[in-house]
Formats: structure tokens, sequence, C-alpha cells
């Protein structure tokens, strides 16, 4: 992934969550992700690897640009643990109509996923409002339509009691 996506990245997170955000680059990657059937990598098994290989301290998301599935769905943009430690983001399915939109919209949507799958990890389920950054998407078009923004609901139950504001790596 691009420096710069990852910077990118990084400050929406920072600005989204109010915690500082470090990067961290692993010497290896997670193994026996890939369903040779599929071409598709079990965003659950990412998780697991994340759980294992990350630093300890806070949340952890992983960027990958390779395709992420879960058995129930043909695909996922991300995935993460509900009120948990780590979370991962895929952009292989954001790139859709790249020709059509510029690396622009590109970068949007990746920032919108990112910022999404840590609430998830800061216990935020998925929200009704349509333009919050945590409502369902089940297409790229979806993703178009949301914020960057929490909604103030979900801004909310970020500060209440029992939720953990740890730094992001």
């Amino acid at each position: 992934m691009a420096p710069g996506m990852i910077e990118r990245v990084r400050d929406a997170l920072e600005r989204a969550y109010g915690v500082p955000v470090a990067r961290w680059n692993p010497p290896d990657r997670p193994r026996d992700t890939l369903d040779p059937k599929r071409r598709q990598h079990a965003s659950g098994k990412v998780l697991a690897w994340l759980l294992a290989a990350a630093p300890p301290g806070g949340k952890v998301l992983g960027l990958t640009d390779q395709d992420l599935f879960i058995p129930i769905l043909t695909y996922v943009f991300g995935e993460a643990q509900l009120g948990g430690r780590v979370a991962v983001a895929s952009t292989a399915r954001l790139r859709e109509d790249l020709a059509l939109f510029g690396e622009r919209r590109f970068a949007e949507r990746v920032v919108k996923e990112a910022i999404h799958e840590i609430g998830h990890a800061y216990g935020l389920v998925h929200c009704h409002v349509p333009r919050c950054v945590m409502s369902r998407a089940a297409g790229v078009r979806d993703v178009d339509e949301k914020s960057v923004e929490l909604c103030p609901r979900c801004r909310r139950r970020l500060t209440e009691p029992g939720r953990s504001h740890h730094a992001l790596e």
C-alpha cells in the first residue's frame, strides 16, 4: 500500500477517535488465509493472526489489498472483533470504478472503511443513520454515500463507561 495512503488513514483515525496512531509494519504476513477455491482470504484468519502477532497495547488495524471473505458472504470490505483489539480492512473491492472516479474517491473509501472497522473494535455496531460511517455497506456505492464522520449517537456511544480508548497501531 502506498505510504501516502497509510498516512492518510492514520490521520483520519486520529481525528475520528482522538487517540494517537502508530504505524506497525510486521516482518511477515499471515499464512494459510487463502481459500484457493474462492481466491480470497478468510478475514477471520487474518484477525486471528493480527491478534497473535501484534504488539501489546492498543487496537490494531490491518490494511490489505487482498480480497476478503467470511463464509456466509461473497466478500467483505473488512471485519473486526466487536469490542476487541483487532480489525482488518481491504482495499480490493474499493477500487471499483477507479477509472471513473479517480484516486481521490478510492482514498476516501479506504479512510471510511478503516474508521468503520476500528469503530467495531471500539464496540460500535452498524448504525441506521445512512450517512454515518458506521452504517452498513453492501457495496461500494454504499461506501460512497457514507460520510467519514460518526453520527452524534455513535459519537456518544464511544464515551459510554466501559469503552476503552487505547492507542491504535
